[in-house]
């Protein structure tokens, strides 16, 4: 069995409206809370960060399994991340991917085969199956 390890380094001086510094593999930023929740919105922030996550695992898993399934196409991703405010706690309650899928060749079988790995990329992907069970994910899938 293979483990892959992954780090994140952070730096944080101050309260909650400052700023922090993050790093982990190739990503280095600032963090700060969204101005929408009334943070500084500096840099990005958990809640783009675990939208971005998922997104580009369902976006990866799509492309490698069109790949082994011999489909070319090209993908254009969407993604919107709902966090809910109920009593002053915050709550990731849904992800929704709308997936544009260019497909090079137009036959009937390419397109029952992209319709089905639509959505099975996002029950294999790790990430959506970390999310599983607390977060909703959507997909919303047109074929061109």
């Amino acid at each position: 069995m293979a483990e892959h390890k992954f780090t994140f380094n952070a730096n944080w001086t101050g309260g909650r409206n400052d700023i922090g510094e993050i790093q982990s593999g190739n990503l280095t930023t600032k963090v700060s809370i969204p101005s929408s929740m009334d943070g500084p919105g500096i840099g990005t922030n958990p809640d783009e960060l675990l939208l971005s996550a998922a997104s580009t695992c369902y976006l990866i898993s799509l492309a490698t399994m069109l790949e082994y399934s011999n489909v070319k196409a090209t993908l254009s991703l969407h993604s919107e991340g709902i966090v809910q405010v109920s009593k002053a706690v915050l709550t990731y309650k849904k992800i929704i991917h709308n997936i544009e899928i260019s497909l090079l060749d137009k036959s009937e079988r390419a397109e029952r085969i992209t319709k089905r790995l639509a959505v099975k990329a996002e029950e294999t992907c790790m990430i959506s199956k970390a999310l599983k069970g607390n977060v909703e994910i959507i997909i919303n899938c047109t074929i061109i």
